[in-house]
């Protein structure tokens, strides 16, 4: 695969400080991401990190690392700063506290691009059926266009069923909510990180709404699989829970 995997793993947290080297059943959080990424088959894996903690802990496991500017806004900003020197056509972000990420979902992302090359964008969505889950500002919501490709991702719950009571909503199986995997063309994620935030992003909170704003569009790809992110010392208990159980 001409593809670069790259996860962007920092210090500090307002919920959760020095999350990347929590422990999960023996192993930081950052590695246990990392060993399913290297189980995706992807060119190269780089940990892209703003503090020597974390740089010293992956090292001494193997990983590759990248030094990155602490002052970067974002995952996505991280990932463009590693990919300018990079020599792979295509990069994934994965996210840092996603350690049970399934290895097939992130070969789902670099087949959608490979395959869609009018799309520099690719991302996955999941079926949900679920009223309350539905519901939550947590949980991104989608919608695609005829060809598959994003046409809005929103806090709220849509579509919006006008003619019909909120209680039946779920019955119409066409909602989907996003999994914030996303795979770029080199050069699209470099222009990307040059993009003034759009009023739309702010708003909502929502960095892929600055894509969108800005023409480029996104391939979603449908998935099973459902993400499982650590954003608290409660989600880590959590994992370590599922972690037992798999």
């Amino acid at each position: 695969m001409d593809i670069l995997g790259i996860i962007p793993a920092r210090w500090a947290s307002s919920r959760f400080p020095g999350k990347p080297l929590a422990d999960l059943n023996g192993r930081p959080i950052i590695l246990r991401v990392w060993d399913q990424c290297l189980r995706a088959g992807l060119s190269r894996v780089v940990i892209a990190t703003d503090d020597d903690r974390i740089r010293t802990v992956c090292e001494a496991a193997g990983a590759s690392v990248m030094m990155t500017d602490p002052q970067l806004p974002s995952g996505t900003d991280r990932c463009a700063a590693v990919a300018c020197d990079a020599r792979e056509s295509f990069v994934i972000n994965i996210q840092g506290d996603e350690p049970f990420i399934a290895p097939e979902a992130i070969r789902q992302v670099a087949k959608l691009l490979k395959d869609r090359p009018d799309s520099p964008i690719a991302t996955l969505a999941r079926p949900e059926s679920d009223s309350d889950r539905l519901q939550s500002p947590h949980l991104v919501k989608v919608v695609c266009d005829l060809s598959g490709k994003a046409l809005y991702f929103s806090r709220a719950w849509i579509p919006y069923q006008r003619d019909h009571p909120i209680q039946s909503w779920t019955s119409n199986p066409s909602y989907l909510t996003h999994i914030g995997l996303y795979g770029f063309r080199r050069q699209t994620l470099l222009d990307i990180a040059r993009l003034p935030v759009a009023p739309i992003e702010q708003m909502e909170q929502l960095e892929q709404l600055r894509w969108l704003a800005n023409g480029l569009s996104i391939s979603v790809g449908i998935t099973d699989y459902r993400s499982l992110g650590i954003d608290t010392p409660e989600d880590l208990d959590n994992a370590r829970m599922c972690f037992e159980t798999k």
